[in-house]
């Protein structure tokens, strides 16, 4: 029996790491890609990572926007990196929050950060290595969501927002676009 080869990902949440995080973004018009994330996403693909998004979007479940107005955005993100060349391997989010939803919204869950639900699924169903893969965030609950995964490589961004010095983060870079540099310094 043939063993099946397991994928090496990297995680990336999306307010922060792939654009900038004006809180609750869910319209184009307030979409801001960071600079230099479509050739740090080209060179890490090159590296033979997917690219996995994993994305607390409590907005939801505080009746900010909804599930659809999320989607819509989302397609168009994707289609944005599409266009740069690169496929996006799997989009993962958690529409919950424990105190702060409401209606079915208002849960305790498995998938909102720093809870493993998302990085686990998106493990089982794209067949990806945890041990060989990266967590890419800008908070403290994205380095725990990896660390509880049992992701080993834990990079928190400076999104500009303040950043606590997490204990279970590998480093801290300034943005996405020094990650493959980072990643290459390590092999």
């Amino acid at each position: 029996m043939l063993e099946q080869r397991l994928n090496k990902a990297i995680f990336l949440d999306r307010d922060g790491v792939i654009n900038k995080d004006f809180d609750y973004v869910h319209k184009v018009d307030d979409f801001v890609f960071i600079e230099g994330v479509f050739q740090a996403c080209k060179e890490l693909k090159a590296m033979g990572y997917m690219l996995v998004v994993v994305t607390n979007q409590s907005g939801i479940a505080r009746g900010m926007y909804s599930e659809d107005e999320f989607h819509s955005l989302t397609e168009w993100m994707d289609w944005n990196f599409v266009d740069k060349g690169i496929e996006l391997d799997g989009i993962y989010f958690c529409p919950h929050h424990p105190e702060k939803g409401i209606n079915e919204y208002r849960q305790e869950c498995d998938c909102r950060k720093p809870k493993p639900g998302m990085i686990t699924s998106a493990a089982s169903f794209l067949k990806i290595d945890l041990s060989q893969s990266v967590m890419v965030g800008d908070k403290h609950d994205d380095m725990l969501a990896a660390h509880n995964a049992g992701v080993p490589t834990r990079v928190l961004v400076r999104s500009g927002k303040k950043i606590a010095v997490s204990d279970v983060a590998s480093t801290v870079i300034d943005s996405i676009a020094s990650l493959p540099k980072y990643l290459q310094s390590m092999q």
